[in-house]
């Protein structure tokens, strides 16, 4: 070896020994706070408090601890007690120097859950949890009541204030008692919800039918109580009667228990469930694992699904309804509310999250478990069980109907319109990455043809500009040649009969002219499909295509440009040719070659769409200007353009 690479030297002179940073645990937590909590962003910030509400569950479901206290205070601190057996103050035997306290809020892979120990179950399981909170918290206190003492210790962003501190006597108290500031370096601007946080902590009663929860919140916003205490002895089926309040359900009484695994699986723990079904509302199912809620669902789900979908069939099978092997998973969830929640030792999350359970035996372990008691619960109540069947063959029967009819619908669209050279269909069979253009005029559809790429995209030329659809009467629309055009070739109905499961493409995206008809054309589409399709757009299948109304060719290179503004840029620096820099405006898409057409508008390597989007925070507004603008009512048109023609600086004409 070269002596200069022995001596540590590096032959690019930048990248050696030097060039690698080790850094402690409490600033690589500050660093890549993604690794710990999942990001700087709202959720990961509310994270943060259910990581120390989660250690006085864990109090609590051990057996330790009766009631939790969450409270938000005015400035913006929040503090997490609970009456437990409090946070060990002894020097630690590996660290003598320091406390067992210190450890836990400043150690990485330091907590009591390693062993098994001090939790049969817990929701804590990397010992990450209170040093992560605690690095990127600006200000952060722990008080102790243990043996009839009080500590105290204070942290600043993971680093100790000082030493752990004997208050005084306690003889009164006990348990653990957090406090913290989520510290803005991290997170900015944002700040803790007492909505949020009040959801937290009910739902947190609601898992463990054993602990009280109290609430209290200096921060009004105007919805949330100032003081609640939440205790709930039916558990789960409580909280699933209190989602389903006032919605219609087919079971009088929904399907819920609790079961102790005991020594019949490698892993004891137990399961606890509520199921009901409803007409009323979309399903859905909130699954739980040691009182930590699991949005992406894993094994536990996997297995709940898994008894309910054999039980049913089965209950099917023994009333002689054949149609009951046709029930899938998904029809179970379709009006199926249901809430699952499982307590196991040493549970194996994905991610320090823990948004999705993997322990591989939990699956069997919950089928087993529920499986037994729902064939006895469907038994027992013969008519809530016939009506569920009975729900859910009829949602089977509109599944299967939907499949075949999308299956037949891209071999018959063509015939369906009737009009030949209208639809140039894809030769794609699934809609997983299709587009639709709708073209404006069939000189456009002639170039797209060559443009597009025939597997995934196809083209719907329309003529001139179609019906505006605000104020039309229902005959108008569906005698409408050109919406009826359009309806048919994306294999869905207008209005209540849309169903958005049936949509045959992937995008739809309308391609107009870049000037003002183009746009009153976009406009006229965009408002039918905000009428008559309106789930499409709130799934983020429409879009608009941006053709350019310039190219610019100086010798071999060529660009294209949006606008006046983007054109006069590069006329001033040039587009990296020789000589004369030749202008081509674009009167509309029927002047544009394959090649260009490709390049600016149909290639999703090189095009720019616009996702058609409407206001998350106020829908209603959406909908009332659209109803000024395109409305039967031209004096609301006219005072909009008194209103907003201030802001309008020049008119191309």
């Amino acid at each position: 070896m070269p002596d200069d690479l022995l001596s540590g030297a590096s032959p690019e002179g930048s990248y050696n020994a030097a060039s690698i940073e080790m850094l402690d645990d409490m600033e690589h937590v500050r660093l890549r706070p993604g690794m710990y909590i999942g990001g700087k962003d709202d959720r990961a910030l509310h994270h943060m408090v259910a990581e120390i509400v989660d250690n006085s569950m864990d109090e609590a479901v051990a057996g330790h601890a009766t009631w939790i206290e969450i409270e938000l205070h005015e400035n913006g601190h929040v503090t997490v007690r609970d009456n437990g057996r409090g946070i060990p103050v002894d020097p630690h035997p590996k660290v003598p120097s320091k406390s067992a306290l210190e450890i836990i809020f400043c150690t990485l892979n330091a907590g009591g859950k390693f062993s098994g120990d001090s939790y049969q179950t817990s929701g804590g399981l990397h010992g990450v949890g209170s040093s992560v909170v605690n690095a990127l918290s600006d200000h952060l206190r722990v008080e102790v009541a243990l043996n009839k003492e009080l500590y105290a210790m204070e942290f600043s962003r993971g680093l100790p204030q000082g030493a752990l501190a004997r208050i005084g006597a306690a003889p009164n108290r006990r348990g653990t008692s957090v406090t913290f500031h989520p510290d803005p370096e991290i997170f900015g601007s944002l700040k803790l919800k007492p909505a949020r946080l009040f959801k937290m902590a009910r739902s947190k009663a609601y898992l463990f039918s054993g602990v009280e929860i109290r609430w209290k919140s200096a921060i009004a916003d105007g919805e949330t109580p100032a003081a609640a205490t939440f205790r709930f002895p039916g558990g789960l089926s409580d909280y699933l009667g209190e989602r389903l309040d006032g919605a219609t359900v087919y079971a009088e009484r929904p399907f819920a228990g609790l079961v102790e695994f005991g020594d019949k699986f490698s892993v004891p723990g137990k399961v606890e469930w509520a199921i009901n079904w409803t007409p009323a509302r979309d399903g859905f199912i909130q699954s739980y694992c040691n009182t930590i809620p699991t949005p992406e669902g894993g094994t536990h789900e996997a297995g709940f699904w898994a008894a309910i979908l054999k039980g049913i069939k089965a209950y099917g099978e023994l009333v002689n309804n054949k149609k009951a092997a046709t029930i899938t998973r998904d029809d179970l969830a379709t009006g199926g509310c249901a809430l699952v929640s499982c307590f196991i030792r040493e549970p194996e999350f994905v991610g320090q999250t823990k948004d999705r359970l993997a322990t591989t035996e939990a699956q069997r372990m919950v089928e087993n478990s529920v499986r037994d008691h729902f064939d006895n619960w469907l038994a027992s109540d013969t008519k809530s069980a016939g009506a569920i069947l009975d729900f859910l063959v009829l949602r089977a029967e509109e599944r299967l109907r939907r499949r075949q009819e999308k299956e037949t619908a891209r071999k018959t669209a063509t015939k369906k319109l009737r009009l030949p050279g209208k639809l140039t269909d894809c030769s794609a069979t699934n809609r997983d990455g299709t587009e639709l253009f709708i073209v404006e005029g069939d000189s456009a559809g002639g170039s797209a043809k060559m443009a597009r790429d025939r597997k995934t995209q196809a083209l719907l030329p329309l003529r001139g500009k179609i019906l505006n659809v605000l104020g039309a009467a229902s005959s108008k629309l569906t005698s409408n040649a050109e919406i009826s055009d359009l309806s048919q070739a994306l294999g869905v109905g207008l209005g209540s009969k849309f169903v958005l499961d049936d949509l045959r493409y992937d995008k739809v995206i309308i391609m107009t002219d870049a000037d003002v008809d183009g746009a009153h054309i976009a406009a006229l589409l965009m408002t039918f499909f905000f009428t008559q399709m309106r789930p499409m757009i709130d799934a983020g299948h429409l879009y608009l295509a941006c053709p350019p109304l310039f190219r610019l060719t100086q010798g071999a290179h060529r660009v294209y440009c949006l606008d006046e503004a983007e054109r006069d840029a590069w006329m001033e620096k040039g587009i990296g040719g020789k000589g004369k820099i030749d202008v081509s405006r674009f009167k509309g898409l029927g002047e544009m070659d394959a090649k260009d057409l490709k390049d600016t508008t149909m290639n999703p390597a090189t095009r720019k769409l616009i996702r058609v989007t409407i206001d998350e925070d106020d829908p209603g507004e959406t909908g009332d200007l659209v109803e000024r603008l395109m409305g039967k009512k031209p004096e609301l048109r006219f005072q909009y353009i008194q209103e907003n023609a201030r802001f309008v600086e020049e008119l191309d004409v």
